[in-house]
């Protein structure tokens, strides 16, 4: 599935298909395309994505932190987008990504609310919809 579609599935539309990774949907929730090796289970019925802003310096990067920024403020609701790279080492390095023949999986059945946000450590902790 194009991340389009991904972002769509919630009815949320990214500012620009080429960069954007997050937004603000219809429904006042973040959406957001997060990498599958990021996530850890640390309890049961839970998976936690762990990450830093500063990790990769891409055009969608800007975007992110106003989006966190936004939902930290208004705690809204967190929605994902599972995206999944043939090079998880060059998106670990914070390498350009949108070349390296991802996919994304909208997780429709998850919710999650941002619980670390620091201005670069963000942790989002989501659950299955209730």
């Amino acid at each position: 599935m194009l991340i389009s579609e991904s972002f769509a599935a919630f009815k949320a539309k990214q500012k620009n298909v080429q960069w954007s990774v997050s937004a603000i949907s219809e429904n006042n929730e973040l959406v957001v395309s997060l990498w599958d090796q990021f996530f850890e289970k640390r309890s049961k019925g839970t998976m936690t994505y762990a990450d830093q802003v500063s990790r990769w310096k891409g055009l969608g990067n800007s975007e992110f932190i106003e989006n966190l920024n936004i939902a930290k403020e208004k705690d809204l609701p967190v929605r994902a987008i599972i995206a999944k790279s043939k090079n998880p080492k060059a998106v670990a390095a914070g390498e350009p990504a949108s070349n390296l023949g991802n996919t994304f999986h909208p997780k429709k059945d998850w919710t999650g609310k941002l619980t670390i946000w620091d201005g670069d450590n963000f942790e989002i902790e989501f659950s299955q919809c209730k």
